[in-house]
């Protein structure tokens, strides 16, 4: 992943590692460990559920924050003044991350979810699997972008900036965009949790990273880079153990019903490739180079998945449809967005053609 300098520029970022490029198995053996654990000792995994505070599931909260307050220390909102370097493509990538994404996503919810493979669904958990979907649209990656515009060749000033707007704008749009799209439907909104979940898993992550980061940086770039080095797989692992609980608790409807993932991950794979696709075209259209357009199409069409997965316990508990629907985002990532880098790599001489 890429690490940004106090100056707003970025050193170049690695290839991703073993570890990252086989994400999606670890993700696996979570789910398999998870459902293990969670089948033969319940009543652990029962007190760990009961470890609340106001809605906040304790031992889960810790790990969200361990896997999104690194990534954020890498963010450096004073890249915000190179976005009119590329305002073609930082214009393209807003309108699909916050006017397109989230809308197609809540369309394609209504769609497979709610009718095409209602009668393969539990009914009782529908609009907590439609409302999973809406929670990962609605926020943009954060992290991951940065080894995708560089397995792409991408501008590395437009990936910051881009990042670093979306980052800012996410504080004040989330939890309106959510609320919206939720209302629309016909699911009800607890405004009062969904707003102490942007407050506790964005605006004081977001707070407490850039003190880190000034902290980090004052000491010299080296320093900085070193400290990015060892906290950086703590993100990762967090996430993998957050699977692990998760999957405990949902292990039982998992295994009443396996077929609900592959379900799940049909509308997350083809709003991915929409979204991606239509970020692409749009920069070609409007005079973009390509080394802007592919960072455009990967933001566009990538999530902030620990983002979703936080709001989603918050929201509707461990237990729930919601939480399943934001994992299996996480499950599919990976490979589909790898998917994509090869795509647009492949395409640069008809992307440069005109």
């Amino acid at each position: 992943m890429a690490a940004a300098t106090a100056a707003g520029s970025i050193a170049p970022a690695a290839a991703m590692n073993r570890f990252e490029r086989y994400l999606t198995l670890w993700v696996l053996a979570c789910i398999v460990a998870g459902i293990a654990l969670g089948q033969g000792a319940p009543a652990a995994f029962q007190a760990i559920a009961g470890m609340e505070i106001a809605q906040v599931n304790l031992p889960v909260g810790v790990l969200i924050w361990v896997m999104v307050i690194p990534m954020l220390v890498k963010v450096d909102f004073g890249a915000l003044g190179q976005v009119r370097r590329h305002w073609r493509g930082i214009a393209v990538t807003l309108f699909v991350n916050w006017a397109v994404k989230p809308f197609s996503m809540a369309l394609l919810g209504w769609l497979f979810i709610r009718h095409a493979f209602a009668a393969w669904l539990p009914a009782d958990q529908l609009d907590s699997y439609v409302a999973g979907l809406i929670l990962l649209a609605a926020a943009p990656c954060t992290a991951m972008v940065f080894v995708w515009s560089r397995l792409t060749g991408g501008d590395p000033m437009f990936t910051l900036s881009q990042v670093a707007l979306n980052d800012a704008i996410m504080v004040f749009a989330f939890a309106p965009v959510v609320g919206l799209l939720l209302g629309i439907s016909s699911i009800a909104v607890p405004w009062d949790t969904l707003l102490a979940s942007v407050a506790l898993y964005i605006v004081i992550p977001v707070i407490l990273a850039q003190a880190w980061r000034r902290a980090l940086l004052r000491r010299g770039q080296g320093a900085f880079d070193r400290a990015m080095a060892r906290i950086g797989p703590l993100s990762t692992v967090a996430l993998l153990l957050t699977l692990v609980l998760l999957f405990a608790f949902q292990g039982q409807a998992v295994l009443r019903q396996p077929l609900v993932i592959a379900l799940l991950a049909v509308p997350i794979l083809i709003q991915v490739l929409f979204n991606a696709g239509l970020a692409y075209w749009l920069n070609r259209r409007t005079g973009e180079s390509h080394a802007v357009a592919c960072p455009s199409a990967l933001i566009g069409a990538s999530n902030f998945f620990e983002l979703a997965v936080a709001a989603a316990i918050s929201l509707f508990g461990l237990h729930s449809g919601a939480a399943l629907a934001t994992v299996v985002g996480v499950l599919i990532e990976v490979p589909v967005m790898l998917m994509v880098v090869r795509i647009v790599n492949r395409s640069r001489a008809w992307y440069e053609r005109s």
